[in-house]
């Protein structure tokens, strides 16, 4: 018992899994370095779409027609039935 105490005190002083049955644990891959943001700038940036133009124009009080979107609107309006 006297050998286990030396080895949990190291664990404990430098912030390490204590693990005497050598159990695999994955602490290896969690202390490795995200790969998130490196994987991320590694692609081009994503196409603008319209409302990211509309978000630029917004400060500048410019009205940006969607012509799309009103046509899409005006489709669902016409399956609606008006409810009086």
């Amino acid at each position: 018992m006297l050998a286990l105490t030396l080895p949990q005190a190291q664990c404990h002083l430098y912030s390490t899994t204590f693990n005497p049955e050598g159990l695999r644990l994955g602490n290896k891959v969690l202390r490795k370095r995200l790969q998130g943001p490196s994987l991320v700038s590694y692609y081009i940036p994503r196409i603008v779409d319209f409302k990211d133009m509309e978000k630029e124009f917004e400060p500048y009080d410019l009205i940006v027609n969607n012509e799309q979107e009103d046509d899409r609107l005006d489709h669902i309006s016409g399956l609606v039935p008006l409810i009086p």
